[in-house]
């Protein structure tokens, strides 16, 4: 077995003597020459220090490039600049003319509000030193035409040409010829025309249905007319009506005119009614006036009279209710007032139905306008198509030789 030997410390110590003397030697070479304390710099560190400016250099670096652009770039650079400034000085130049131009229509045709100007054609500056416009649109809301007001007219003049001298003097224009449209809105219509509650919806082509209520005596009655539209002229339409009627509820009918099939008459449901209700019945059979327009026998009539079986009888069979739809009860009732009671009518109201004649009937149902004057009395107007539409009434038109301003 080997015997462990015992380390020696001595080489130990002597490496720390060695240390030691080092240290001592060398220790003032590492004090700082302040006396040990250490403000944050080295020696090479300037005394007047700071951060680099980067703008200087990006600005340097961008008068390099534009230095580094060839003329030919440079140029074009430039062209372009003045392109958008012109192109900008253009679109003012139209905004004022277009102003100038809404107000003398506005002054001239004396509307509550200045119309919608659109003046084509790029560059406007070329065409006002020319002195003439290539197309120019006017687009006028809300304008009277007699009766009713017209929705929109808008118009587009081709070759205008500007009054007034220089640039900026735009006294008036003249147009050598225009088309556009007019259009005659139900909306409108019916809100202007709707005091008596009827409405306008169109139907075809060139036909207007009118449907609603008029107020004759105290009653409200169902009136129910058709308008035919067609052009009245070269500066209006015209309507048409007919198929008018008014519905006293659901008891007569009153259609204004003197042919067989006018004037008031029982519907086929109060003939049902007055079929089923004896007294009614007997009422109706005592006023002679009746029983001969009817064309029933003496005979036959005495027998309803006596006989219930023989009243259902003769007012069963179809001859007598259509013979009883057909009369006219107007010139009957004119003689006899009683008889409109015993059948439920207010005789107030056959006067006042009697009183409301076919023309004046017409006359509230018309829908014909003209298209207004001119501006400034120039030119002409004509009135090329009219069709009925969903919206309203269109109509096409075209004229020329109009004028504006002075």
């Amino acid at each position: 077995m080997r015997t462990p030997h015992r380390m020696d410390d001595e080489p130990i110590a002597n490496d720390r003597t060695a240390f030691d003397d080092w240290f001592d030697d060398g220790a003032e070479d590492l004090v700082p020459p302040d006396g040990g304390r250490f403000d944050g710099r080295f020696d090479d560190q300037p005394d007047h220090w700071s951060p680099p400016d980067h703008r200087r250099a990006g600005r340097r670096k961008r008068r390099s490039r534009l230095a580094g652009l060839s003329f030919a770039l440079k140029g074009l650079i430039a062209v372009v600049v003045l392109c958008g400034f012109l192109a900008m000085a253009d679109r003012w130049a139209v905004l004022y003319a277009e102003n100038k131009a809404a107000e003398q229509i506005k002054k001239q045709m004396k509307l509550t509000a200045a119309p919608e100007v659109e003046i084509g054609g790029f560059p406007f500056l070329t065409q006002l030193a020319d002195r003439r416009i290539g197309e120019m649109k006017v687009t006028v809301p809300d304008v009277a035409a007699d009766r009713v007001t017209l929705a929109k007219v808008s118009a587009t003049a081709h070759n205008v040409r500007i009054k007034g001298s220089g640039l900026t003097d735009i006294s008036g224009a003249y147009a050598d010829q225009m088309h556009g449209e007019v259009l005659l809105s139900f909306a409108d219509m019916n809100r202007e025309l709707g005091a008596s509650q009827v409405t306008f919806t169109g139907h075809g082509k060139n036909k207007v249905l009118a449907r609603g209520t008029l107020p004759v005596a105290g009653h409200d009655v169902k009136v129910r007319a058709d308008a035919n539209i067609q052009r009245l002229g070269a500066s209006g339409i015209s309507t048409d009506i007919d198929n008018m009627s008014l519905a006293v509820g659901d008891l007569a009918t009153y259609r204004p005119g003197t042919r067989a099939s006018e004037g008031l008459h029982l519907t086929r449901q109060s003939v049902d009614k007055l079929t089923q209700q004896a007294n009614k019945a007997r009422q109706l059979l005592a006023v002679p006036a009746i029983v001969k327009r009817l064309g029933v026998p003496d005979s036959a009539v005495q027998q309803a009279l006596n006989s219930d079986a023989k009243l259902r009888e003769l007012t069963g069979t179809p001859r007598f209710v259509k013979q009883l739809m057909g009369t006219n009860l107007i010139d009957i009732a004119l003689a006899h007032p009683e008889v409109l009671k015993k059948i439920g009518l207010d005789p107030a109201l056959l006067d006042g139905l009697t009183r409301l004649t076919r023309p004046e009937l017409a006359d509230r149902l018309s829908l014909a306008f003209r298209v207004p004057e001119l501006p400034g009395g120039s030119g002409y107007v004509r009135l090329q198509d009219v069709t009925v539409e969903k919206e309203g009434i269109r109509v096409d038109l075209s004229g020329g030789g109009l004028s504006v301003g002075k």
